[in-house]
């Protein structure tokens, strides 16, 4: 299977070295991924540095470069316990609020990132969760894309293209599957055993810089395959839940 690679929780105060480390990486085989920037980060979970006062000018920097941009959510505070459509976890800033409150929060997002001089029409939903309402005040707001949601091929729903993730990282490493993913990087806790591991998938020459999407044949999404995505993802979270218990 074919891969792109998207890094979540870009930030002033995020693991610089880890970014850096992922960077090279990357660039050594050629790939350039999305990443997610929060607009004005004010979760303390993603403050593992002093801010770096050179990081938006990083970000412009790899623009030029080819890596594509998304906006991940607005603050990265989470502000209800709903999963919303696509329920791989129990948080959100933005689903289960109100399509105006979605719309000032998803309006003032963009207008940060534009006094950045940094322009985005793809969506990264803190969480992974994400709602109706969360898709009308996107499309309101010139939003295009959003990064989410289980497949091997972007998918039109409500009026948004979706660009799919993996449900198992490990199913990228079967060489006789079919179509194209997403795999979901977080640099600022990744491990040795997770270095090694991507350094071993970069190498099969499957990863794909993220502007693949883009060439990459669209389908609708049907009913049952949004109800096949919404059990999907709501499994994933109990397997994990259950998991945590055992480990306790």
């Amino acid at each position: 299977m074919r891969f792109t690679i998207r890094m979540d929780d870009i930030t002033p105060g995020m693991n610089r070295g880890n970014f850096e480390r992922f960077r090279r990486l990357l660039e050594a085989y050629g790939v350039c991924p999305l990443i997610g920037v929060v607009p004005e980060c004010r979760d303390p979970m993603l403050q593992v540095e002093e801010d770096d006062p050179a990081f938006w000018d990083m970000v412009h920097g790899l623009r030029e470069q080819g890596w594509q941009i998304a906006m991940h959510g607005l603050y990265h505070i989470y502000t209800t316990r709903k999963g919303g459509l696509f329920p791989l976890n129990r948080d959100s800033e933005f689903a289960g609020l109100s399509l105006e409150r979605q719309k000032r929060m998803i309006a003032k997002g963009k207008r940060i990132l534009s006094s950045r001089g940094i322009e985005t029409d793809i969506f990264m939903p803190p969480s992974h969760s994400y709602d109706r309402a969360t898709l009308q005040a996107l499309r309101e707001n010139g939003f295009r894309y959003v990064t989410d949601g289980f497949g091997t091929a972007p998918y039109e729903y409500e009026d948004i293209i979706f660009f799919p993730i993996a449900a198992r990282k490990t199913d990228v490493m079967k060489q006789k599957t079919d179509g194209l993913t997403t795999l979901v990087m977080h640099t600022n806790s990744m491990t040795e055993e997770e270095f090694r591991f991507y350094e071993k998938l970069l190498k099969t020459g499957r990863g794909l810089s993220y502007d693949a999407w883009h060439r990459e044949k669209k389908r609708k999404q049907t009913a049952a395959g949004h109800a096949r995505e919404y059990l999907t993802a709501a499994g994933k979270r109990t397997v994990v839940r259950l998991r945590s218990y055992v480990k306790r």
